[in-house]
């Protein structure tokens, strides 16, 4: 008799089991990763250029659902306001409730509670030789309620923000209920994640945490890669055990 067939059946059972429950997993992770993401994320198209550089018209961000109670200062944020339009728009927050915002200081930055913020994500051209551009091309001064946020363009000599409506009830701040989203990255183009400006976390209450987008993506990546991973293995398992020598010889 002949120990071969079995030893080579085997091992192509082994094989396949292991290739299955590669792609059994893969699926969970792949799958769940993109559901996951579907429940937290919305999906926005930026209509205007108010937020350049960091995000420009047309650009499609990925901004996760969130609770006004969960913003904080350098948020990029989903939001609509009736006095603003009705239509959502994208901005950034640099006041909350009991803050005093306020531009500019001697060296032309925004101030929170008189602590001068430097915001590296503005297009700070030069004003003069050896001198930069203020924060923001007309000075102001905000006191912001409580339960409500200041909002700034990016692109501070454009946009259309918290500055224009200084005059409103709230000296242009919205209520936090109307937020809708937090902006986490920019889809397409494909430019990642945006991150939380360093400069606002020394302010009581610090800054956001990142949102679960980069797990999400890890499990879809590793999903994939299992499931590509064990359609691949099985046949070649299968294959190899056909054509591997047998143990001992025929008897």
């Amino acid at each position: 008799m002949s120990g071969t067939g079995r030893n080579n059946d085997g091992r192509g059972r082994a094989g396949t089991m292991v290739s299955g429950l590669a792609v059994a997993v893969g699926c969970v992770l792949f799958l769940g990763g993109f559901v996951w993401a579907a429940v937290v994320y919305q999906p926005y198209t930026v209509p205007t250029a108010s937020m350049s550089p960091t995000v420009k018209p047309g650009d499609r961000v990925l901004a996760e659902r969130i609770e006004g109670a969960d913003v904080r200062r350098g948020d990029v944020v989903v939001f609509t306001d009736e006095v603003w339009g009705a239509a959502p728009m994208v901005k950034r927050v640099v006041g909350v409730g009991g803050d005093k915002v306020v531009c500019c200081d001697k060296e032309g930055r925004l101030t929170v509670n008189g602590t001068p913020v430097d915001e590296p994500y503005l297009s700070r051209g030069p004003a003069a030789p050896g001198k930069q551009a203020p924060a923001s091309p007309q000075d102001f001064t905000a006191e912001v309620p409580r339960g409500q946020i200041f909002l700034l363009g990016d692109e501070r000599a454009t946009s259309l923000d918290s500055r224009v409506h200084l005059e409103d009830a709230g000296q242009g701040s919205v209520p936090l209920s109307a937020v809708q989203a937090r902006v986490d990255a920019v889809a397409w183009p494909m430019n990642g994640m945006i991150g939380r400006p360093a400069s606002f976390a020394a302010l009581p209450g610090g800054v956001s945490a990142e949102g679960p987008l980069q797990l999400q993506l890890g499990a879809t990546a590793v999903g994939a890669a299992l499931i590509l991973g064990g359609a691949v293995y099985g046949p070649v398992a299968a294959r190899l055990a056909r054509r591997s020598p047998p143990a001992g010889g025929a008897r």
